[in-house]
């Protein structure tokens, strides 16, 4: 009998040092530092795009930063959904992240199954960067100021015009938002695309629209184009004589457009931490910042992951706010 309670205290002495060694061995992997091979940047649109040329900007000091490469794919396609899909389904480790813009938080609101949820299916790393619009209007109309348009639209009715390069792009949501906080009925002319859009405000076929400021500047330079306002909180470098919407008189309006960076949620925060960090180091290069501020691109990071997915959430509770009571659907 003592004999067999001796065996049985041996082996569960040493099935409790086998348990004790199994936890102290670190899982594979556990023991490296991330990163420890390259991470993917996912692109929702075409290489050439605003979206496109941070991420590649932002790429480089940040494969500095990591020790890794950072790689930039573009994965185009239904509104960014291609790419937003693939990432959302990613493991969620920190090696695929999702370039993102105001659309990521738009669409959800815009069409009835967008497959994502921008809130629960992703998690926050930083803000890349800001890019205001800009109110342009042919220069033929008698309205210098967003007052006198907004008097000159509440006279005639029915006759002011807005160009977008979509249904649910930037200009578009712009002006409907300007629509809300001035109590117009402005006439939407949606467009597949930018350039045609701007053509037919110089040549005076559509009144106005909301546009970059950078793709609009040079016809603002050459007087083809008349800028009453900028939709940023604060004026652009660019454009340092042209008052926001909000100075114009429209108070508390702002629609600035965003870029970020999103990993799948359940990325570890430590992870999220880190590359917030490396952001904000490559968002602050004097070289970088003063290349895209002449494009009127402020290169910006969030001060955590958590502030950032914060500005997400306002963003989409915006819009969708705004969808409802405009009734903008994408089909």
């Amino acid at each position: 009998m003592t004999r067999k309670i001796i065996g049985s205290l041996s082996c569960a002495a040493v099935l409790v040092a086998a348990q004790s060694v199994l936890a102290q061995t670190p899982p594979p992997g556990a023991g490296q530092t991330y990163p420890s091979r390259p991470v993917r940047i996912v692109v929702p649109f075409a290489p050439g795009g605003n979206v496109d040329l941070v991420a590649r900007a932002v790429a480089r000091p940040l494969s500095a930063g990591l020790g890794q490469q950072v790689i930039v794919e573009n994965r185009p396609g239904s509104s960014g959904l291609v790419a937003t899909h693939l990432v959302a389904k990613a493991v969620p480790d920190g090696y695929t992240l999702l370039a993102m813009a105001n659309t990521f938080a738009v669409v959800p609101s815009l069409i009835s199954n967008p497959g994502y949820d921008p809130l629960k299916d992703f998690a926050g790393i930083s803000l890349t960067c800001l890019v205001p619009q800009v109110l342009v209007v042919n220069p033929a109309l008698p309205a210098r100021t967003v007052k006198e348009l907004v008097a000159l639209a509440k006279a005639r009715p029915g006759e002011i015009s807005y160009a977008s390069a979509g249904v649910g792009g930037t200009g578009h949501i712009a002006a409907e938002l300007f629509n809300r906080h001035t109590g117009l009925k402005m006439l939407h002319v949606p467009y597949k695309g930018n350039a045609q859009a701007i053509v037919d405000v110089i040549s005076g076929q559509v009144t106005m629209m909301f546009d970059q400021v950078s793709t609009s500047l040079g016809h603002i330079q050459s007087g083809k184009l008349r800028p009453l306002a900028v939709t940023s909180v604060k004026r652009s470098p660019l454009l340092p004589s042209i008052p926001t919407v909000d100075e114009s008189g429209v108070r508390g309006y702002e629609d600035t457009t965003f870029n970020g960076l999103m990993a799948p949620a359940g990325t570890p925060r430590a992870i999220l931490v880190r590359l917030n960090a490396e952001v904000a180091k490559a968002v602050q290069q004097p070289l970088l910042r003063k290349r895209f501020l002449e494009l009127g691109v402020e290169l910006t990071a969030s001060a955590s992951p958590e502030a950032f997915t914060a500005y997400v959430k306002a963003e989409f509770e915006k819009k969708a706010k705004l969808a409802r009571e405009a009734g903008i659907r994408m089909e």
